[in-house]
């Protein structure tokens, strides 16, 4: 398996890449002289002639599910001449039976062979469809770092890449005459479908951050959107989405507005802490304000000059260790004072791989926001 980052951050895998690591050329030999003497041994040691067809038939099969066309040729060719040689000495009134022994071996293991090669191109048809949505994000998003005359925002952006499951977040960061608009969000679901919903809320913030003068115009702009979506997906057959988002509004005043729909609460990291800023209950996520008892609000919070807010989706908090605990994010944010801001996205994502114990299951999008003209931006 290859892999490479783009500038954004996010991981570009080749076409071929597989979904599962094929099996050796050692391992499938391994299990072959294993098995076969194996069988021969229990013959030996019951004292009576053991057929091995009912115990070898199956050993290509299960080489097809993770081996090579070859793989499971070579296995299908030995099996079937430890069949053959062990009918060679059998009484001539037992050919019959015998027949049918190695053309039910010889059907079995054309089989084996078929679904080995159809496997083989199931994947390289994912692989294909998993980097033609990667490359399709990684042209929708741009890349780290972004800035506005408010601020400076270094990042991270990892989709997950197994089978089609590419996920729906997005981030942006809007210079408007109103300040900097800053947006990152999470579309319930996986695939293609997940990614057009994302799109959609994204070129909506896009134009609304810019045209909109007020906060909680972009939010139901961005609701709008949804809407739209949904309406648009039902009509071809689609399940309806729902997107966790969070929006926030960065002027020249040491508070910050922010409209959580949702959304993981930011993080703000200062003075060797980690705190969560917002002390609101998150709104309804966009595309179920219908559901909301209350429309959505603003709620302010203090960005020091000297602080550092730290954003991200859910593929961080749920990441789970193999024991199944979370990822405690707010305990790690809290030692990471002294690692400059361009540096927090790769510390985090090298923690949360250490966390899963390999890779993240779920997407993981990272904003690290500081203002300008402080000092340790870069």
């Amino acid at each position: 398996m290859r892999a490479s980052k783009d500038p954004a951050g996010s991981t570009v895998v080749d076409a071929g890449q597989r979904s599962t690591p094929p099996l050796s050329w050692a391992v499938v030999v391994f299990w072959l002289v294993v098995v076969t003497l194996m069988v021969a041994a229990t013959g030996i040691a019951l004292g009576r002639d053991t057929r091995p067809a009912p115990f070898l038939v199956v050993l290509p099969a299960l080489i097809a599910g993770r081996g090579t066309v070859r793989q499971t040729t070579v296995a299908s060719v030995w099996v079937t001449l430890v069949i053959v040689g062990s009918l060679l000495d059998t009484p001539l009134g037992t050919a019959g039976a015998d027949a049918a022994v190695v053309a039910f071996t010889l059907v079995f293991n054309g089989l084996s062979v078929a679904r080995a090669a159809q496997r083989i191109r199931w994947e390289g048809e994912i692989a294909r469809l998993r980097s033609a949505a990667a490359a399709l994000q990684r042209q929708i998003l741009r890349p780290f770092p972004l800035m506005t005359d408010q601020l400076l925002v270094h990042g991270l952006y990892r989709p997950v890449e197994e089978d089609s499951r590419v996920g729906g977040d997005v981030y942006e960061v809007v210079s408007s005459p109103y300040g900097s608009r800053v947006f990152i969000a999470d579309v319930q679901g996986k695939g293609l479908q997940a990614i057009s919903a994302a799109f959609a809320v994204l070129s909506a913030f896009r134009e609304a951050a810019v045209a909109e003068p007020t906060l909680t115009a972009v939010v139901d702009a961005l609701e709008e959107a949804v809407l739209r979506h949904n309406s648009f997906a039902a009509q071809t057959g689609e399940r309806e989405r729902f997107v966790t988002a969070l929006v926030l509004g960065v002027d020249g005043e040491r508070e910050v507005q922010a409209i959580n729909c949702g959304h993981v609460a930011p993080l703000l990291l200062h003075k060797e802490r980690a705190e969560p800023v917002l002390q609101q209950e998150p709104c309804v996520p966009l595309g179920l304000d219908a559901l909301a008892p209350e429309p959505r609000t603003v709620e302010w919070f203090a960005f020091p000059p000297d602080g550092t807010l730290l954003l991200c989706t859910d593929g961080v908090t749920e990441a789970r260790d193999p024991s199944g605990a979370f990822y405690p994010l707010e305990e790690r944010a809290a030692a990471w004072g002294d690692v400059p801001p361009k540096d927090v996205p790769a510390t985090l994502y090298g923690d949360l791989r250490r966390h899963t114990a390999g890779t993240p299951r779920d997407d993981t999008a990272l904003l690290v926001l500081r203002r300008r003209g402080d000092a340790g931006l870069s």
